[in-house]
């Protein structure tokens, strides 16, 4: 099954002070983080919600593969209206999705893959009989999420939606940790400064130069969907004269034509996928899932036993 993600990123970080999404976690921000989690365990379509400090941000993580949807209320909105601009967005573009705030970001891909090992209409992940995220959340489920009134948030609208919540237990109390204030910031670092290592894996295609990797295939799936190329530079957060020149160079190195523009109605050009640019974009997402298993398996077997013997040490 096709998985999507939303982050939910567009508040105002009133609590803590400072803008939660680009604080710094490790070598990287929260917001990266995450995003990283969820690529790493599989999510095929990632969507962020941005509102307060929206350019910055998404100037920020624009080489992330992400698509932004903007809140443009988010003053007068909640978390609940953020997250469904996210799920109207994907419900038909994946089979379900999974749900975060962008400031809990230390849930592993281990847990997310146990999420996506369900076969629950809805799933939590849970630690220390305490529930966290990300949810899991069958995209059948979305009209009605969308049709709710919101009180008590998107956890009030699944619990009237009529499915039943499973919750999957899990060792992983990254689930629970969330940077609201600065004190949660400061647990959040503990934790994370005892989290074990893990595999990442990036996939480019190489002839003389990388001609093929994960920000392109992200603006591929946006030249389909939306049928234009500028409006798929826009949501990857590329010039559409720099996305061209790419285009025209990846073509030119493969010796046949990946994107077509062609007439439209009143007078606007449309452009969509041939059918070459179809196939390389599904295999190279095939290809990058099954390196990413691979990875995983072999990280497991040279080690795990000895991070895990160092994280004991400490």
């Amino acid at each position: 099954m096709r998985t999507g993600a939303v982050i939910t990123a567009a508040g105002m970080s009133s609590r803590m002070g400072d803008f939660k999404p680009m604080l710094s976690i490790g070598g990287i921000s929260i917001a990266e983080r995450v995003i990283a989690t969820l690529q790493q365990s599989g999510a095929t379509e990632i969507v962020m919600v941005t509102g307060f400090n929206a350019e910055v941000l998404e100037h920020h993580l624009a080489s992330r593969g992400v698509v932004f949807l903007r809140n443009e209320q988010y003053e007068n909105t909640t978390m609940f209206d953020s997250a469904c601009l996210g799920l109207s967005y994907i419900r038909d573009k994946c089979d379900r999705v999974l749900f975060t705030p962008v400031d809990i970001p230390l849930f592993t891909s281990s847990t997310v893959r146990r999420l996506m090992e369900s076969d629950a209409d809805v799933a939590v992940p849970v630690c220390d009989g305490k529930p966290g995220h990300p949810t899991l959340i069958s995209c059948a489920l979305i009209g009605s999420i969308l049709a709710d009134p919101g009180n008590d948030g998107l956890r009030g609208a699944l619990q009237r939606c009529g499915a039943e919540t499973v919750r999957i237990p899990v060792e992983d109390k990254g689930i629970l940790h969330d940077a609201d204030t600065p004190e949660d910031y400061a647990d959040l670092l503990r934790y994370h400064n005892m989290q074990l290592v893990r595999p990442v894996v990036d996939v480019s295609l190489v002839k003389e130069k990388p001609f093929f990797d994960s920000r392109l295939a992200m603006l591929f799936r946006q030249v389909e969907e939306t049928g234009s190329v500028r409006s798929a530079c826009k949501r990857v957060q590329m010039s559409y004269s720099s996305c061209w020149n790419v285009i025209r160079t990846l073509e030119s190195q493969l010796q046949r034509p990946l994107i077509e523009r062609n007439q439209g109605g009143a007078g606007k050009r449309r452009s969509h996928l041939t059918a070459d640019g179809k196939k390389l974009l599904t295999l190279y997402e095939e290809y990058s899932a099954a390196l990413r298993d691979d990875a995983r398996r072999l990280y497991d077997e040279y080690f795990r036993e000895f991070f895990s013997s160092a994280e004991n040490e400490t």
